[in-house]
């Protein structure tokens, strides 16, 4: 390469800014759509009907697709940032949730659920991951990423038999990433502790162990569990 010669990413760059115009899209969608509608009354009165049909068709795009599709890319970005405050605020701006198409509506109900959680409001929580799985998940590993959050609120509420119940089942539908599965196995392991079923127990930790998990809260449960698990007999 010569000397002082800079390479820019430009596909990097160009996909960046075509997310962020989406964002922007997805943001004022409503907005936008009555501006466009406006503006085809405008030129409808103005000039007739066919030079504002265009005008109209992309007001009836952005219009309807706010109230099925939803600011649900919007939402996941605030919480994969940690903003769960800007997260509650895009899931407020839905004023029709029934409106929705099916697998939005059950990726809302799911995104409440983990605010509800993250508020530590265990009841709206669980009443909310409930509707997002009697609706149909659009993805094998958001069910079980689902059945494992009710699963850990089974738990907090002393639930044991539910607890475990819905933990397998989240193991059986797969779950997305190696966190969450050590996440299962260490509640299980937990669960067969408090059951006396220490064969089982052992069996469950090791496999969180194999899985490596890095996530602290995790990493300091299975440094925790271990000063037990080896005093164990079986």
């Amino acid at each position: 390469m010569p000397p002082g010669r800079i390479i820019i990413n430009t596909k990097g760059y160009r996909k960046n800014k075509i997310m962020k115009f989406l964002n922007f899209v997805i943001k004022y969608r409503l907005l936008l759509g009555v501006f466009f509608l406006l503006l085809g009354i405008v030129v409808n009165i103005e000039a007739g009907f066919w030079p504002s049909f265009v005008l109209y068709l992309i007001a009836l795009v952005l219009i309807v697709g706010h109230f099925l599709f939803g600011p649900m890319r919007l939402i996941q970005g605030y919480m994969e940032n940690g903003d769960m405050e800007g997260a509650q605020k895009v899931i407020d701006s839905i004023w029709f949730p029934r409106l929705l198409i099916k697998p939005v509506r059950s990726v809302y109900f799911t995104l409440k659920g983990n605010l509800a959680m993250a508020n530590q409001d265990f009841d709206s929580a669980e009443a909310h991951m409930k509707k997002s799985l009697s609706l149909g998940m659009p993805m094998k590993e958001a069910e079980g990423a689902n059945k494992l959050q009710l699963g850990m609120l089974a738990m907090q509420k002393g639930n044991m038999r539910e607890s475990e119940n819905y933990i397998r089942q989240a193991i059986r539908a797969g779950l997305p990433d190696k966190e969450n599965q050590a996440a299962a196995y260490l509640q299980l392991s937990s669960i067969m502790i408090n059951k006396r079923e220490f064969r089982a127990a052992k069996e469950y930790f090791r496999k969180v162990k194999a899985l490596k998990p890095t996530t602290p809260q995790i990493v300091d449960q299975i440094k925790q569990m271990e000063k037990y698990i080896t005093r164990m007999p079986g």
